[in-house]
């Protein structure tokens, strides 16, 4: 049986791409697609990093350090030397560990509330991402413009990204006994412990995960965007909870969603493209996704009953 996450993401992309064709096709123009589609990858592999955490019952704030620190640290260590770009993406590698370990830490081990943890470690990031960048944005190598913004058999080379990720997190949840486990500590914690699962070992390397996924979409950024700013990372984080909830996944934790995620990512960027189209000022961006957060709140709030009680008439 379809989950009632993936048919109803489905409906309304199918639905949203139907209002585009008849009153804003130029959002589903070549052009638009080209310029559009790279960025809906980025919040695909962010939404899929933020899924990881929502699924043990928590938020990670630290998502706009996270994709920054990548971001700047790609383009500013190699300072436009492609022979220095494999050092600088294994040391923003070894960050986003460090940070997925700090965040896993407080979180699991110290008991901290995820919000506060994740804000803390966050500004230890934007920290780092000052140290590195003093603020002033650099033009990334041609190497990485080549790998993250460059196109394969006609499509942006960073959907391939995206697309290995959804094969690789989705064969980690559902397929493995690992990603069973991890579902069933997010829906009961208590209960998993008593059956003798790891908890607080899967609580923190969901933190870790999710801190390999940011820096990941924070490489593809730096790639795509050429000469991206130490903010790169702010965009993403209200657009990475949206499209956890719009795919189904409970934000008190649990099952989640990943193939549902990927296609909320999608949709969301085709929403914001469309809302372009016709006119709606870029600034009112943040708007558009709060209410689609909202939609999915409500949509998946309601319990969908049936009445199947009998009226029997006296014989």
């Amino acid at each position: 049986m379809l989950a009632k996450g993936f048919v109803t993401i489905v409906i309304s992309t199918i639905a949203l791409i139907g209002i585009c064709l008849l009153f804003a096709p130029s959002s589903l123009s070549h052009g638009a697609l080209e310029g559009s589609l790279p960025f809906a990858a980025v919040i695909a592999i962010v939404g899929l990093g933020q899924l990881l955490v929502v699924q043990q019952g928590g938020f990670d704030l630290s998502l706009a350090g996270g994709v920054s620190l990548a971001v700047v640290i790609s383009t500013h260590y190699p300072q436009g030397d492609d022979a220095l770009l494999l050092p600088a993406v294994l040391i923003a590698i070894a960050c986003a560990i460090v940070a997925g370990l700090a965040n896993g830490i407080l979180v699991s081990l110290f008991r901290l509330n995820a919000i506060v943890a994740t804000i803390g470690v966050n500004a230890l990031l934007y920290g780092g991402v000052f140290a590195v960048s003093g603020g002033v944005p650099k033009t990334t190598t041609n190497l990485l413009a080549a790998i993250a913004g460059g196109r394969a058999f006609g499509l942006p080379n960073s959907l391939y990204f995206a697309f290995v990720a959804l094969l690789v997190v989705s064969f980690t949840l559902k397929k493995s006994a690992a990603g069973r486990r991890f579902e069933a500590i997010g829906a009961n914690p208590l209960a998993a412990q008593a059956a003798g699962l790891r908890v607080k070992l899967f609580q923190l390397l969901a933190y870790v995960y999710a801190q390999l996924l940011y820096c990941v979409a924070g490489l593809l950024v730096a790639g795509i965007t050429r000469e991206p700013t130490a903010f790169q990372g702010d965009s993403l984080l209200l657009p990475s909870v949206a499209v956890v909830v719009l795919g189904g996944t409970s934000l008190l934790g649990g099952r989640g969603f990943p193939i549902s995620t990927v296609i909320a990512s999608f949709f969301l960027n085709q929403l914001s493209q469309f809302a372009l189209a016709v006119g709606v000022p870029y600034s009112a961006q943040t708007i558009i996704q709060a209410l689609a957060l909202g939609f999915g709140i409500g949509v998946y709030s309601i319990r969908w009953t049936v009445n199947t009680t009998r009226q029997t008439k006296p014989v």
